[in-house]
């Protein structure tokens, strides 16, 4: 018979300071709470009370003008959307209580998957819970173990995170850097496989990969192409497909990730390809496998929102008119931008440090203007910035109202003269 151990051997906790799990964050309480000891509101809990449109909402019960979401090609209120969502909503239910391998798939989930086909051209489309879990899925299930995951040094959490998910050696390259790409792909060894993992549109300051030169590069070291077109898909390229199509590349792009909490309005992800094996990422991939399937009433209004961006023409070029528009008359002011010209829809205004980026932007939320403050680690090379989102639905009236409210803010705050 084994031994008792005496009580008294036993090792407890009581004996000495408790071992805290939060006490890792620590420095981040004590920012927000300097943050709010200043007297800013907290710019990260902000709570819409009304949503009146895809541009204005009511915030701390004032009409505010929204230029800090998403909602690039303003279907959230579009009656065609909402309709099919309500449709859907009476013929199904709430929900799927189930994942799409055994009861989570229903009519809609395939009419959404074959409109992505339809949209993008494509043989394949797998649709997931969010986007952020297409890019974990997709990543994690693509490269195994020996193989290489090459990505840019300012990709998107969610890309990080799939590469954490799976088993395959990750390489960073410098930010767009074509050279960086090419050296660091030469590097290794020529029989492995290689996933290079670029973003059109990067969404923090705005800017654009220059995929054609990119894609080349990785073909010429024999990998495959995953581009993530989530902050492009709807208004860039003839068709609205992404920053690859614009540029040329889509013979040569294998994996196409997007979401449909953008330019569709919804919530959800989804993976294209034209890869004669794709569709065995459904038998392999555990984000698409064991997680709850999206709620009928979601994929129904994400399918007539991707059916009725194939041709939305004139909202593409309000909404780059809008961007243009703002670009300029915020560069003219003399606010430093995330880039020098409107590369895409969203524009970045670069403060110095945090207490001057929650000035500006609660001044600007006093005055009726909701935009984002975005800080480390979200943010590349430690960089503080509002992230401004233009949609196409805004009009040319709120572009100059919102360029008169970033010129008051600016002088009352100082980061202009």
């Amino acid at each position: 018979m084994t031994e008792a151990i005496a009580t008294s051997d036993v090792p407890t906790i009581l004996d000495g300071a408790k071992p805290d799990l939060m006490s890792k964050f620590d420095a981040i309480i004590g920012e927000r709470k300097a943050l709010l000891d200043a007297g800013f509101t907290d710019p990260y809990n902000v709570v819409m009370e009304q949503v009146k449109s895809p541009t204005q909402a009511v915030i701390k019960g004032k009409d505010t003008i929204l230029l800090g979401t998403y909602n690039y090609m303003g279907m959230t209120f579009d009656p065609d959307v909402i309709a099919a969502g309500k449709a859907a909503l009476d013929q199904f239910g709430s929900g799927t209580n189930g994942s799409r391998m055994l009861n989570g798939t229903f009519r809609d989930h395939m009419e959404v998957e074959q409109a992505l086909r339809d949209f993008y051209g494509t043989t394949g489309a797998i649709v997931f819970s969010t986007g952020y879990m297409a890019n974990l899925g997709m990543i994690s299930t693509l490269a195994g173990k020996g193989d290489y995951v090459i990505l840019d040094a300012d990709s998107h959490a969610s890309i990080y995170d799939g590469c954490k998910q799976g088993v395959a050696e990750i390489v960073r390259f410098r930010h767009n850097s074509v050279e960086d790409l090419d050296k660091r792909l030469g590097r290794l060894p020529a029989d492995a496989g290689k996933l290079v993992v670029l973003e059109g549109v990067y969404s923090m300051l705005g800017d654009i990969a220059p995929l054609k030169e990119m894609v080349a590069v990785a073909k010429k070291h024999g990998a495959m192409v995953l581009s993530d077109e989530a902050h492009s898909m709807g208004f860039y390229g003839p068709n609205g497909r992404g920053v690859y199509e614009a540029l040329g590349c889509e013979g040569d792009v294998d994996f196409i990730v997007g979401t449909f909490s953008k330019s569709v309005g919804t919530v959800g992800g989804f993976c294209v390809s034209n890869h004669p094996k794709f569709e065995a990422i459904r038998l392999a991939c555990r984000p698409y496998i064991f997680t709850a399937s999206l709620p009928p009433s979601v994929v129904a209004t994400a399918a007539t929102s991707i059916r009725k961006l194939m041709t939305a023409t004139a909202k593409r070029e309000q909404l780059w008119d809008n961007a243009r528009t703002l670009h300029a008359g915020l560069k003219e002011m003399g606010f430093k931008l995330g880039t020098e010209q409107a590369d895409s829809a969203i524009i970045a205004v670069i403060l110095t440090d945090q207490v001057q980026g929650a000035a500006m932007w609660q001044t600007l939320l006093e005055n009726g203007l909701y935009v984002n403050l975005a800080r480390p680690p979200a943010t590349p090379a430690g960089t503080f910035l509002l992230r401004c989102s233009l949609c196409a639905e805004h009009t040319p009236e709120q572009i100059q109202t919102v360029l008169g409210m970033f010129k008051a803010a600016g002088k009352k705050v100082g980061v202009i003269a």
